[in-house]
């Protein structure tokens, strides 16, 4: 008779000094084919006409939701804590805008 619920086995992760320094990122673009997602993370910053990309995450549709997923679950258990996520330069993003107004 086989077991149902096999024991999970313990996951080491490992995470080097490096990156766990982390990278800033207020700037994403995802682009996907048939078999992959790829995100680009990076900075832009008022006042330079560049954004610079800092990393390039590839993955599978199916690990793409899964991402999608666990940031549902985390954004939701945050505004439990602290109230709603305030989305600032919305209508800028849907016109394709990264957030920033300039002054003139």
């Amino acid at each position: 008779m086989s077991n149902p619920n096999p024991p999970q086995k313990q996951l080491n992760i490992k995470l080097d000094e490096k990156v766990g320094e982390g990278t800033y990122a207020n700037f994403f673009m995802i682009t996907n084919s048939p078999s992959e997602f790829i995100m680009d993370c990076g900075r832009i910053l008022p006042g330079l006409p560049d954004a610079r990309i800092y990393t390039r995450v590839v993955m599978t549709p199916s690990h793409a939701k899964q991402l999608l997923q666990l940031l549902e679950k985390n954004i939701a258990n945050y505004e439990k804590q602290h109230g709603e996520v305030k989305v600032y330069g919305q209508e800028q993003m849907e016109n394709k805008g990264v957030g920033f107004k300039t002054k003139n």
